[in-house]
């Protein structure tokens, strides 16, 4: 890739396939990708529905993985690339990751808490902090979640990626 602009673009577009496959499966789109030496090691996607359990964020499942693949908690050379502004939770997990880097597509001003809530990536009181880059392909992560909670107040829990959007690896 030429650049890290591109870079990041690549690596969010994988997380939102990740963020379709949630939704195809009636989870809020949200879609991570944690990557270790230019090398995406761990997708994932929302599957709290899917597994009835309030942990199973995209961003908690990625970590999980990836920490699996390494054979260590310690992610110190990893970027996580997530879809939607993490929550408190997954900020603390990202935090105790010891992640190098975080990008993430919109805000969440309900729940984030890298800008919109809180800004604990950068609090020095924290024995971690990390640099963050937002708004990779915003308008794209925007749109998924927009377009699948629209669906559901119109009362449709799932919708086919096909009737909503083309698959956002296409052409990337």
């Amino acid at each position: 890739m030429r650049n890290a602009a591109d870079r990041d673009r690549f690596y969010m577009n994988l997380a939102l396939s990740e963020a379709g496959k949630a939704a195809d499966a009636g989870e809020v789109p949200v879609g991570a990708v944690l990557v270790c030496d230019g090398e995406a090691i761990a997708l994932a996607h929302n599957r709290r529905e899917e597994l009835q359990n309030p942990v199973a964020h995209a961003e908690a499942l990625a970590l999980q993985a990836a920490s699996f693949h390494l054979k260590s908690w310690r992610l110190e050379d990893c970027s996580l690339y997530v879809t939607l502004e993490p929550c408190v939770m997954c900020v603390g997990a990202i935090l105790q990751a010891r992640i190098a880097r975080l990008v993430f597509g919109c805000l969440d001003p309900k729940a984030g808490a890298v800008e919109s809530l809180y800004r604990l990536c950068e609090d020095s009181r924290l024995n971690h902090t990390l640099p963050v880059t937002r708004g990779v392909l915003e308008n794209e992560c925007s749109s998924i979640l927009s377009e699948f909670f629209r669906h559901l107040r119109e009362g449709n829990r799932v919708v086919k990626r096909a009737e909503r959007w083309p698959s956002p690896v296409e052409g990337a």
